[in-house]
């Protein structure tokens, strides 16, 4: 039987390609939707605060912000605590290009839970929670 170890970057394989496919046509990638989602959440992150919670590199998320600020998704404004720091907050064209993928997305998530149960996907949903933060 294959380690949780294995499963879980299996899984996490299958939903980033998924989630590609997902935003493909919305002119952006996973990884970039991710990081919009994170700014969703908390807004005003700082660059490296934003790669810490997408999961990239700070050098691959330099070049996710440009990208990102170049389509109108994000913007760049100094930190009025500390003149030297950026904030990134999402423009309004970002929340805009997040509500048109939310329901191909919410069905993405759909389909990788349609069967199990309710009481089953919610023991999941703790379960990789609990984990999470048992590595955290």
């Amino acid at each position: 039987m294959p380690s949780l170890l294995y499963l879980v970057k299996q899984l996490e394989l299958a939903v980033r390609a998924r989630l590609d496919e997902v935003v493909r046509g919305h002119g952006i990638t996973a990884l970039q939707y991710t990081s919009l989602t994170v700014l969703e959440r908390h807004d005003g992150l700082s660059a490296a605060q934003l790669a810490r919670d997408s999961f990239v590199t700070a050098q691959s998320m330099a070049d996710m912000v440009r990208a990102l600020e170049n389509r109108g998704l994000i913007r760049r404004e100094r930190n009025p605590a500390s003149r030297r720091e950026l904030l990134i907050h999402l423009t309004d064209g970002g929340r805009g290009l997040l509500a048109a993928v939310a329901e191909p997305v919410r069905e993405l998530e759909g389909r990788m839970i349609a069967k199990l149960t309710e009481n089953q996907a919610a023991e999941l949903r703790q379960s990789l929670i609990t984990a999470w933060q048992s590595l955290a």
